[in-house]
Parts: structure tokens; sequence; C-alpha cells
């Protein structure tokens, strides 16, 4: 049975940096369950939590905006929630806000839109080497890319996963990328791949991802927000 559904925003910070996507949903369903929320469960021999992430996080990867979906079979104030969730998280997870969504809306992973992303590069050349080769690459029509994964080679346009670029100096040697990628059912954007389009040799020193995109019909946050169920 559901009867709410409550969206979480958390940040998983360095000590949390390298562990799976598998392992951070595992670790949500001990929090979730050490908490002793009223989580509703998938029928069948093995019932499960139903918790779903908009978007996995790839290993290594910071965020101060991952969503987290968690639906309950009883209701509950944001408020006992966030409390009973926050005591529970392990050095790493931290809550960032809740909101309770409607039960009737899509999924985050089919409303996900884009996500933004901080990067911090190593490079060589002077900035404005480095900004112009961002000018370049936003100026193309089309790049293509392969990606591969195992025994599988992926062929793509990566012009088209990229919307927003933007470069700037940090100390010597170094620079930080910001940039926002596609991420929906069309094809998502990597980092990573984004630096090596900009001739950068070397992996990024840190991807941090900000900010996840995701489409919500205005009729339902107007009403949402107006009803106080949304809390940051």
């Amino acid at each position: 049975m559901k009867v709410q559904r409550i969206t979480v925003t958390f940040a998983r910070d360095d000590a949390q940096k390298y562990i799976t996507h598998l392992d951070l949903m595992r670790a949500w369903e001990r929090v979730l369950r050490r908490a002793k929320l009223p989580v509703s469960h998938s029928e069948g021999f093995s019932p499960r939590p139903r918790i779903a992430l908009a978007a996995p996080l790839a290993v290594g990867v910071t965020s101060d905006c991952e969503l987290l979906d968690v639906l309950m079979e009883e209701r509950c104030t944001l408020d006992d929630v966030s409390q009973a969730i926050d005591a529970q998280l392990p050095a790493g997870l931290r809550l960032v806000a809740l909101r309770e969504t409607p039960l009737g809306l899509a999924s985050l992973q089919s409303l996900l839109r884009a996500a933004e992303y901080v990067v911090e590069v190593e490079d060589p050349r002077p900035i404005e080497d480095l900004q112009a080769a961002v000018v370049d690459l936003l100026a193309k029509e089309e790049l293509p890319w392969e990606h591969q994964r195992g025994d599988e080679v992926r062929r793509y346009d990566l012009r088209v996963l990229i919307f927003e670029l933007s470069a700037r100096a940090l100390e010597s040697g170094r620079a930080q990328l910001v940039m926002r990628l596609r991420a929906d059912a069309q094809g998502s954007g990597r980092p990573e791949q984004v630096t090596n389009a900009l001739g950068i040799a070397v992996a990024p020193l840190r991807i941090h991802r900000t900010r996840l995109d995701v489409e919500q019909p205005e009729i339902a946050r107007t009403a949402y927000r107006a009803a106080g169920r949304i809390v940051d």
C-alpha cells in the first residue's frame, strides 16, 4: 500500500564517494530500516523497500543534490521523517531537504532532464586557451564519440549531450569547469568525456554534482508548496 511519496534530497561527501550505486541503495535501505519508518515494500517472496534514485552517481563523484523517492504505507510529517533519517545517516551522507511529491507524478528517473557538475582539472594551458577550446567545442554541430564498456563499443554524438559549459582559472595549472549535461532517455553526458573532448589528457581531480534538473508540473509544485509539503 502506498499513501505518501517523499522525495529526499541528500549529499554524498568524500567519505562515501567510492561506493557503488548498489551499495548506496543498500545504505539507504539500512538507514530507513533503522529509522523505523513505515516504508512501503514490494510484494512477493523477497519484499524490498519501495525507494528509487533519480540517477546513478558514478563512483568517485561527490554531490549535494541527489534525489531519492521513498513510498510510505502510513502518512508521516516531514519533520518526523527528517529527524528519523538524520539520526541514522552514516558519515559521508547528509540530508539536505525533504518534500512531499504527488503519488500520481511520474518517476524521478523519467522526469530527469539534466545534471550540473563542477569539475576541477589539471591543465598546463593558459586559461585563455582552455576557454577558447570551450568556445570551439560549443560551436560544433556534432562531436562523434566512442565509449567502450567491456567488449561493447557505443558510438554517439557527444555534442548533443552538452547543454552548457564554461571554464575559469584556479591556482597555477588548474582550472574549474562548470557543465550542464543532458540526462534523460535520449542519453546522459559524462563529465570526464567532456574534459577529454577539451584536450585535457589526465582524469579530473574532482567531480561534484551540484544540481539535478527534474521536470515538475507547475500546478503540482505550487499546490504542495502552499500546503507546506516542501521542507528545506
